[in-house]
């Protein structure tokens, strides 16, 4: 059969149906839905309501399982739902698939608890985009200077950041700008900018989570980061000035340390010498003392026992002791008119000298070969007087 044949699709068995007729009955049971009447061409499909029923049952029941299932939901492990029944808390749900009543009855707010949330207080995207209003702070040294930081936080109770603070974001900007501006008001300037900074961040973030916390917005501070710290730009050239004047201050100090660090030591070093020596001293003259202490009594005992014996020992030794410390001179009065000197410490001093002479000379090489024979006898020697003693002798 031809496709342009007027009869096909309108014999019953022998085609596919007709798209007009299809169209028309749907019309038809669609307008009875809606409380029409069915017509169409020929007044096919019209009149008869039995089947419209059926129909609706159908749609409702379509209607209704679209309805039920827009009530699932997943949460992710990083996630929290909570669910609200006609507004109100209802409950929190776990990482999952879930269920609730579907709209209107019961709505979802997934919360994402692991997101690191940033608030930026002083600046907007960059530390040159300043705000002011933020970041012109007063110190307890009576100076301004200009700070800009970030807060990083994350949500520890979902509930609690939902329906205890309105707007939770702003109210950590707030908490921070009152936190740090406390602790920047109770610090001196020199302290913010140089050695404190990491201190003051510390502070401002212990003092922030406080605030947070009285105000059960149930957010945790997790870092405070400290971006710049600088006074305002109106003094910034007599600032650096104040700086290179602190630092050269420092230098000197420092030189000054080192000096002090090179001499002290040294005259503690000699300040123990002398004392050391001082205590030897008065240990040796302690000791010398009771030396002669014992040997005073030793020798009144020596004298109570032989009187003459001890005064004549006691002669000698201070003779001895006298004579030891001055220059002795032989005189031979025995001869007629030559006089005969011998200056003993002279000839010891000259045997001392030629000893330490020879000794020199073999230290240094093998010396030049003298004729053996007896020594040549100094006329002034002991023994040249002995000599000529015995030669004068009857």
């Amino acid at each position: 059969m031809a496709l342009n044949d007027p009869n096909w699709g309108r014999r019953g068995g022998d085609g596919p149906p007709d798209l007009d007729e299809l169209w028309n009955r749907l019309r038809q049971k669609v307008s009875g839905l809606l409380g029409g009447r069915g017509g169409g061409r020929g007044g096919a499909g019209g009149g008869d309501g039995k089947q419209f029923p059926f129909g609706v049952l159908v749609l409702i029941g379509l209607v209704f399982l679209i309805w039920v299932a827009s009530g699932f939901y997943i949460v992710d492990a990083s996630q929290r739902g909570v669910v609200l029944r006609f507004g109100k808390y209802a409950q929190t749900t776990q990482p999952g698939p879930q269920w609730h009543l579907p709209y209107p009855i019961e709505s979802v707010e997934i919360v994402n608890l692991s997101q690191v949330r940033t608030v930026e207080v002083g600046y907007r995207n960059n530390v040159r985009n300043k705000v002011l209003k933020e970041s012109l702070m007063l110190t307890d040294d009576e100076n301004i200077i200009d700070i800009q930081f970030a807060v990083q936080y994350i949500l520890r109770d979902p509930t609690e950041y939902l329906f205890n603070s309105r707007d939770p974001d702003d109210a950590v900007m707030q908490a921070a700008e009152t936190a740090i501006r406390e602790v920047v008001g109770k610090s001196k300037m020199d302290f913010v900018l140089y050695e404190g900074r990491e201190q003051v961040a510390a502070s401002a973030q212990k003092l922030m989570q406080e605030i947070l916390d009285r105000y059960k917005a149930g957010i945790s501070i997790s870092k405070v980061t400290m971006q710049q710290a600088q006074p305002p730009e109106q003094v910034q050239s007599a600032f650096d000035d104040a700086v290179k004047a602190n630092q050269d201050r420092e230098r000197q100090k420092n030189e000054g340390q080192a000096y002090a660090n090179d001499v002290v030591p040294k005259a503690r070093g000699t300040a123990a010498r002398l004392t050391q020596e001082a205590e030897g001293y008065r240990q040796r003259v302690t000791a010398n003392a009771e030396g002669e202490a014992s040997r005073f009594r030793q020798i009144m005992t020596e004298y109570n026992r032989a009187p003459a014996v001890t005064r004549e020992r006691l002669y000698l030794e201070a003779m001895q002791q006298v004579y030891t410390n001055t220059t002795k001179i032989l005189v031979d009065q025995k001869a007629g008119s030559n006089l005969l000197f011998l200056p003993l410490d002279k000839i010891l001093q000259m045997n001392a000298a030629g000893a330490v002479a020879s000794t020199d000379t073999d230290s240094s090489g093998p010396a030049e070969a003298q004729p053996a024979g007896p020594p040549p006898v100094d006329p002034r020697s002991r023994e040249a007087f002995r000599n000529r003693e015995r030669e004068t002798r009857p």
